[in-house]
């Protein structure tokens, strides 16, 4: 048995930088009561919650739900890396569609510190441990270079090598980013900048990448509402975004056989989630007019465009030279501003796209609006590994 899952609410606060934000527990109150109130249920309505943080230790979700209220539901904590938002969801709407609930919560906060992401563990083997090791053989040893940087430039250098891809169409892509961010008040960064500004900014990795091509730290929360067809109809809620495909993977060999740092950071995992959420939906990439991907470099973008089948493999620069990824082209690609403006908390990343998503199709969203937007795609990448791509539709 399969029900049809509907998005009631969402809630989501303006992301910050770190040092700035509340603590993790009150950000994720503050958005779970957000997306209840959107829904226009109470906190007693809902029968199970998924919370989704990375840095954090366990039973972090109760600490913020129990703000919000102490039912004795089921609280699930989540961990998937930067795709763990998603997989919260993903969870959420398993339990609503296969019937064991009629009404979910998702959440996911992130209290973030300065600097690059690091793991707490010093005592034991790295859950990356294969992915390093592969990045290590591609691309050699790089000292004082964030693992993060290492990987997903390092795809960006595959690609360049590969097809000739030039560095300014990643700045291309980041100086877009900033102007739909612009317009995106819960962005932590709103300032735009041109493509020049992006390639003149400090090299991190010397004709790779741009300080202003990758994501910065960032601090936030946001949360969704799912509520089955019989649960909306009974409780007078709204049902017109569905979510009418949803997948999420995991690596398999092919991430490392293939020996390539664009496989090592997720393109497989990417193509496999999106084909099954394509069938599950009855579309194509063909059908989509607006998308939130996971662009924590401005290469992973450009990759990610291909993995999603946007473009034939090698072809996501042509994409970009046509302005297929903004507004007046084929698809509007991160209104929100994307991970390099809006920023990336990691266990709320999957979520935020979700709320930019559903108020894209209730047409809600002023000077960003996707005009005539029906389909919505969410793409949410995790190394170690883990791809959620979600679509949403707009029920007439």
């Amino acid at each position: 048995m399969s029900r049809k899952v509907y998005v009631a609410g969402v809630g989501m606060i303006p992301f910050k930088k770190p040092g700035t934000s509340d603590t993790y527990d009150v950000m994720g109150e503050t958005a779970v009561r957000q997306a209840l109130a959107d829904a226009g249920v109470a906190y007693d309505d809902v029968q199970q919650a998924y919370a989704g943080y990375v840095y954090g230790d366990s039973t972090c979700g109760q600490k913020a739900l129990y703000r919000v209220g102490m039912t004795g539901i089921p609280v699930i904590n989540v961990n998937n890396n930067c795709a763990t938002g998603s997989s919260a969801l993903f969870l959420a709407r398993q339990a609503v569609a296969s019937g064991a609930v009629d009404c979910a919560l998702a959440v996911g906060f992130e209290f973030m510190g300065p600097g690059a992401l690091r793991s707490v563990w010093t005592d034991r083997a790295s859950a990356l441990e294969r992915a390093l090791d592969a990045t290590d053989e591609l691309i050699g040893k790089t000292e004082g270079m964030s693992n993060a940087i290492r990987q997903f430039a390092g795809a960006g250098m595959s690609h360049m090598k590969k097809y000739g891809t030039k560095l300014e169409t990643f700045a291309a892509i980041r100086a877009k980013a900033s102007r739909h961010a612009e317009h995106n008040p819960l962005a932590v960064f709103r300032n735009v900048v041109t493509t020049e500004d992006v390639m003149a900014a400090p090299m991190l990795w010397e004709g790779v990448l741009t300080r202003l091509m990758a994501c910065p730290p960032t601090c936030g929360a946001a949360a969704a509402i799912v509520v089955s067809e019989d649960f909306a109809r009974k409780h007078g809620l709204r049902t017109d975004v569905l979510i009418g495909g949803q997948s999420i993977t995991t690596d398999t060999p092919s991430t490392y056989e293939g020996h390539d740092m664009i496989r090592v950071v997720g393109f497989d995992m990417t193509r496999a989630a999106a084909k099954s959420a394509y069938e599950q939906a009855g579309i194509g990439p063909e059908d989509i007019q607006v998308i939130e991907l996971h662009d924590c470099f401005a290469q992973n973008e450009l990759i990610t465009y291909e993995g999603l089948g946007l473009c034939a493999e090698g072809a996501g620069e042509k994409l970009v030279n046509d302005g297929d990824n903004t507004y007046g082209g084929k698809w509007v690609v991160n209104p929100s501003g994307g991970l390099l403006s809006k920023g990336h908390p990691l266990g709320a990343t999957g979520l935020a796209q979700c709320f930019e998503l559903t108020h894209q199709l209730r047409g809600d969203v002023d000077k960003r609006q996707v005009q005539g937007a029906r389909n919505a795609l969410a793409h949410n990448v995790g190394l170690g590994g883990a791809c959620v791509v979600t679509i949403y539709q707009k029920v007439a």
